[in-house]
């Protein structure tokens, strides 16, 4: 069938279309209804039905003939170290660190945050908590104390899983100082911590409360499965909010099972056996979704990498991953083949290795600029695919589907709709836009399964923040267009969230930790364009009256108090000291104003300004830092 054909029947009959889909997956019980539409806009996937996300990823590729197949390849330039294991393997392991969490007393519907580097007890340890029914609840390793003990008040869990440290190229990153910080933040006190205590920098464990990952595993009986609702929750994922406050989406196991199954064939062209890698961390959404759970639902192989683009040792470093573990398709961010084209224009290193397995290279993070996905083109010799999707979806709205049929690629646009979403391009007045006009990007209720069914004890908030701008829609946040063959353009956020390497960061967080200075009187936090992360944040501050200490003391002060609270994450290092910040008459302060000014380019004047000359005072200074050039 073509694309236009399947995506024609997802739309006309979701409850065939998914129902099908489904079969693919191992169900203890088969579901009452495929689309339970009894409380719109709460729509739910498979109600009624029963499975086990951890049996379909691991035990029954055990059972179906792929015990010796190699399940994750764990690749570690930064500590010189590689580990193979098989289905069997990572079964065993698994079942056992589930009857770890079982000895401290987690049980089905327990939440556990993971607070792990990328090393293979991070995934066992969520497919651990798929096993017996309990929550898991992922926190990058490159977040603060305070971050992390925001998580923990807001998911509760019962039990703490943590590494004693992270590797960096350089560096040894401490967790375990950072985990023991945010208990003692934390209103909430988890029960027990689980570390696991890396040869780098192993960590001081509390008595009463901490079990080294060796210990709790030594103590440990395999579990069984837990037989859960398709409608149960998988994991909970924080992402920021615009209020500060992040939020909790929520992912089920039914639905989830399903649509990731599904897009590894229809997205990525994957089959049962192949070798798939997607460069992420598994404290975010790609790692959630392509590194631990679509690959070992299709019976894939799965590579999990601790390392750089470049520097681990050097820009050819993907190109040795790909040729010495026989990788099919690639799944990563535009700034890491930014990184690798900056350090490597002529892509000499990538003439060193025998990339003839290599299929195809998919992009998404943030929009991918045309020069970056040229230049990957042009080297790798296979098609180089843009696609899009969020934290919320889960897994891609809009892509090249190559599993249905390669469609022509428009460098800047992530190709189609993918079938499932019923993307729209509004108008203020909630019309669809023409061909070519820009306007919110919506998708039609009911998301497809996979997508969030809600977040974390909040439907208020959920309804609030993504259902209540138009009825029977959802809110991506995002604007843009369709041109006139139906391709979708992502053009920019229509909100405050900044996207730094692929990373969605709140700038009204990091305008809440400038103002919390002393010196500081009033500031605002805009994305500016970078060549490599794709969006840096640059705070432009205002000084309280009567404030003489040297400007370059108060900007270092404030990157260094961004970092603590927020994490280098953020890559904070722009700070401007201004006189004035533009603003409406009103007091709405003009940050994309700023942001077309900074960017250098074109901007009308807003008719609600209070005073015009402020805009010109501010782009001088921006000029002195090297930005507000027109091009």
């Amino acid at each position: 069938m073509s694309y236009a054909e399947v995506y024609r029947r997802s739309l006309t009959d979701p409850e065939g279309f998914w129902g099908e889909a489904a079969q693919a997956i191992d169900w203890d019980k088969p579901w009452d209804k495929v689309l339970d539409a009894s409380a719109p806009p709460l729509y739910r996937w498979f109600r009624g039905g029963r499975l086990n996300t951890c049996y379909n990823c691991v035990d029954r590729h055990v059972e179906g003939g792929r015990a010796d197949q190699a399940a994750l390849i764990y690749d570690s330039p930064v500590t010189g170290t590689q580990r193979t294991l098989t289905f069997s393997q990572l079964r065993d392991e698994v079942a056992t660190f589930a009857g770890a969490l079982a000895n401290v007393g987690v049980t089905k519907g327990d939440r556990v945050i993971i607070y792990m580097p990328m090393v293979p007890e991070a995934v066992i340890a969520m497919l651990a908590c798929a096993r017996i029914g309990a929550i898991h609840s992922v926190v990058f390793g490159g977040f603060s104390s305070k971050e992390l003990a925001t998580r923990i008040d807001d998911a509760k869990p019962r039990v703490m899983v943590a590494g004693s440290c992270g590797i960096e190229t350089n560096r040894v990153v401490l967790y375990k100082p950072l985990l023991d910080d945010a208990i003692d933040l934390a209103a909430h006190k988890p029960e027990r911590c689980i570390v696991l205590q890396r040869p780098q920098e192993p960590g001081t464990l509390v008595e009463g409360r901490d079990i080294s990952w060796a210990e709790a595993v030594q103590n440990a009986t395999p579990h069984a499965c837990v037989s859960v609702e398709a409608t149960d929750p998988l994991y909970i994922l924080y992402t920021s909010g615009t209020t500060g406050i992040p939020k909790g989406v929520v992912r089920d196991n039914g639905g989830h099972a399903v649509a990731l199954h599904w897009s590894m064939k229809h997205v990525y062209n994957v089959e049962p056996g192949e070798v798939f890698w997607a460069a992420s961390d598994v404290g975010w959404v790609v790692g959630h979704s392509y590194i631990v759970y679509a690959p070992l639902l299709q019976g894939c192989t799965t590579l999990l990498y601790e390392g750089k683009p470049v520097g681990t040792p050097d820009p050819g470093a993907f190109w040795r991953v790909i040729a010495e573990h026989g990788v099919s398709v690639m799944f990563t961010a535009p700034t890491a083949f930014r990184a690798i084209k900056r350090e490597d224009p002529g892509a000499t290193h990538l003439k060193r290795y025998d990339l003839s397995r290599f299929r195809a290279l998919y992009l998404a993070g943030e929009r991918c600029d045309p020069d970056t996905l040229n230049w990957a083109e042009t080297n790798l010799g296979v098609p180089v695919i843009d696609h899009w999707w969020q934290t919320e979806t889960g897994w891609a709205i809009a892509a090249n589907c190559l599993g249905i049929e390669a469609l022509p690629v428009k460098p800047g646009s992530p190709t189609v709709p993918v079938p499932g979403y019923d993307v729209q391009i509004l108008d203020d007045n909630a019309k669809e836009a023409k061909p070519g006009e820009i306007g919110r990007i919506m998708i039609r209720l009911p998301l497809p399964p996979g997508t969030l069914p809600t977040l974390w004890q909040k439907d208020d908030r959920y309804i609030a923040s993504y259902l209540s701008a138009v009825e029977g829609y959802y809110l991506t946040g995002d604007a843009g267009f369709k041109d006139e063959d139906g391709y979708v353009f992502i053009m920019s956020r229509i909100d405050d969230i900044i996207n730094v390497a692929g990373h969605r960061l709140s700038t009204g967080g990091m305008e809440e930790v400038l103002a919390s200075h002393p010196n500081v009187a009033e500031c605002a936090v805009i994305g500016v364009a970078d060549q490599l992360k794709g969006e840096l944040p640059l705070g432009l501050v205002v000084l309280k009256a009567g404030v003489d200490r040297a400007h370059e003391v108060i900007r270092k002060e404030l990157v260094n108090l961004v970092r603590e609270k927020i994490g280098p994450v953020a890559a904070f290092k722009l700070v401007v000291i201004v006189d004035r910040l533009p603003k409406t008459r009103s007091g709405k302060i003009l940050r994309g104003t700023m942001k077309a000014i900074a960017d250098g380019t074109e901007y009308k004047m807003p008719a609600t300004i209070d005073d015009p000359a402020i805009l010109g005072e501010v782009e001088q200074v921006l000029q002195s830092i090297g930005y507000a050039h027109h091009a």
